[in-house]
């Protein structure tokens, strides 16, 4: 008969006790436990096998006990590598400064293995990348996606920042300043995060064959409406369409002057669209500083159409993709998005203040 101790615990069920217990004891609770059992006369395997680490766990909480780089305190606040000596610590921080090509390897970021090697290499510590994961961790330190920020070289930047919001701020009546960009859309879906059980890995089916179509709007931000026009290219005549259909809704019976806010694309600079403005004097583009696409409050509205559209859609054509898409537009509008804080900077709002003199003075002249 077996014994009435011994449980049939199912695999997951294992793993998941396991995971909690390595979260909740740190550092300091195993090396106690370890210290302690050897002291009893155990052997590594022996508590290896009870305390579910590893021997070479064993042997580094001993190694470090004998040479005194255990903190005498074992401080139990989790904030704390109990026993990542001063020394150590510094050298950790000073290789997480650098990239790893500094040092001679072949990558662009650190792996908690590769800065175990390093340290191995400058310092003769021999560390495994879990323990080295909770030193970084007990630092403050996390793995997460990097930024990409835009470069900020555009000597008219002030100047066109401020030119847009003086823009706004004396539209007249039949006046309307809309912005403007182009979005691709994929019939690969964009893979992000959602709902799923946590033993179970939710799949994408792949098209085989990407397929692209380029959807081209313009958002009116003072009513929230947002304009929109898609095409199997991204050229300047998908930007002219545009054009057309803002003509067209916006007539000149009731707006005499239309500014189209846009990015520094090369089909907005074409010399189609070029004649196409001289040919309706009422439209006039305005630029937007270069690779400053925060600036731009329709990139937000994009954005709800990859969250709500493209993200880990189930399509099979890109047919019913583009559909789903201008659904979205009909359903879940208008888009009022306030301007970026960037229009309101000390030294935009001199230049402003400096358009709106430059009329006054000119009269007085």
């Amino acid at each position: 008969m077996p014994c009435a101790t011994i449980l049939d615990i199912p695999l997951p069920e294992q793993e998941w006790m396991l995971a909690e217990l390595r979260r909740a004891r740190y550092s300091y609770l195993l090396a106690l436990h370890v210290l302690l059992l050897c002291a009893a006369g155990r052997t590594p395997t022996e508590i290896a096998t009870f305390l579910f680490c590893s021997r070479s766990s064993v042997y580094r909480i001993v190694n470090a006990y004998q040479a005194r780089l255990l903190d005498a305190r074992f401080d139990p606040s989790p904030p704390q590598a109990s026993w990542l000596s001063p020394s150590v610590r510094r050298s950790l921080m000073a290789l997480l400064k650098k990239v790893p090509s500094v040092y001679g390897w072949c990558r662009t970021r650190w792996s908690c293995a590769t800065l175990a090697a390093q340290l191995q290499l400058q310092r003769g510590i021999v560390v495994s990348s879990s323990t080295l994961r909770r030193w970084l961790h007990a630092e403050g330190w996390v793995w997460k996606r990097a930024q990409l920020v835009a470069r900020d070289d555009d000597p008219q930047r002030i100047e066109k920042l401020a030119r847009i919001r003086h823009t706004l701020e004396t539209l007249g009546k039949r006046a309307v300043v809309l912005f403007a960009d182009e979005l691709d859309i994929h019939l690969l879906p964009k893979v992000g995060y959602q709902w799923m059980p946590k033993s179970e890995t939710v799949k994408l089916v792949t098209p085989g064959q990407n397929q692209k179509h380029y959807l081209a709007g313009a958002l009116e931000p003072q009513s929230g409406r947002l304009v929109q026009c898609t095409g199997i290219r991204k050229t300047n005549a998908l930007f002219r369409a545009l054009l057309e259909q803002l003509d067209w809704l916006y007539p000149q019976a009731q707006f005499t002057k239309v500014s189209v806010v846009v990015d520094n694309y090369g089909i907005h600079k074409a010399k189609a669209v070029e004649r196409w403005l001289a040919a309706h004097p009422r439209f006039e583009l305005l630029f937007l500083p270069t690779y400053w696409p925060q600036a731009n409050p329709i990139e937000r509205a994009f954005g709800d159409v990859h969250d709500k559209c493209t993200r880990n859609h189930q399509r099979h054509r890109i047919e019913d993709l583009l559909w789903d898409v201008e659904q979205h537009f009909w359903t879940n509008g208008p888009w009022h998005y306030k301007l970026s804080q960037l229009y309101y900077a000390p030294e935009v709002t001199a230049a402003v203040e400096r358009l709106t003199k430059e009329p006054q003075l000119q009269q007085a002249a």
